[in-house]
């Protein structure tokens, strides 16, 4: 009886151990590592101008109204500045100034900022949540055309997949053919 108490023990340990989420993880890289190029270093081109960028809201609000998702959606140019904006029908007010955000965030620092959402929820690199302007979640896209950023668009309204989903619309129709 003792024994069989004793392996039943045994192994509910073994299984609490293999279920804990933390041993499953691999480290997060060192924030020490220093790499060959530097990461996100694309240079900043001429801007988008209002009739493309309204172009590209237009490419986005249709994918949001195709899937039933009103949405804010910004578009700004190579400098961070907005060029065009639209608030859909519907679309909540507390998303108009972080669809600019995004756009903004994603145009300064030259990456999605989807990568700011993955280094803190994936790498636990709380540090980025402390860098001025970012924004850690995706939904702003920069627009790269020629091998230069000329702006970013920026989505929100719905959950952080959605407001990717709908800014990718709008930023295929420039970021298509860029490397």
């Amino acid at each position: 009886m003792r024994r069989e108490i004793l392996t039943s023990l045994l192994v509910g340990a073994a299984l609490l151990v293999s279920n804990d989420p933390r041993a499953q993880q691999p480290a997060p890289p060192s924030l020490d590592t220093i790499t060959e190029k530097m990461p996100f270093n694309v240079p900043y081109g001429a801007p988008i101008g209002a009739q493309r960028a309204q172009s590209l809201i237009q490419a986005a609000a249709a994918e949001a109204t195709r899937r039933g998702w009103p949405m804010n959606i910004a578009v700004v140019d190579s400098g961070a500045n907005l060029v065009a904006f639209l608030r859909m029908d519907g679309a909540q007010l507390a998303s108009i100034p972080i669809a600019e955000h995004k756009a903004r965030a994603a145009a300064k620092f030259r990456r999605p900022t989807k990568a700011y959402e993955d280094a803190v929820q994936k790498s636990d690199y709380k540090y980025v949540l402390s860098l001025d302007d970012v924004v850690a979640s995706r939904g702003g896209i920069p627009l790269t055309e020629g091998g230069k950023i000329i702006g970013a668009i920026g989505c929100s309204g719905g959950t952080g997949s959605q407001d990717e989903v709908v800014c990718t619309a709008g930023a295929d129709l420039v970021n298509k053919g860029s490397p």
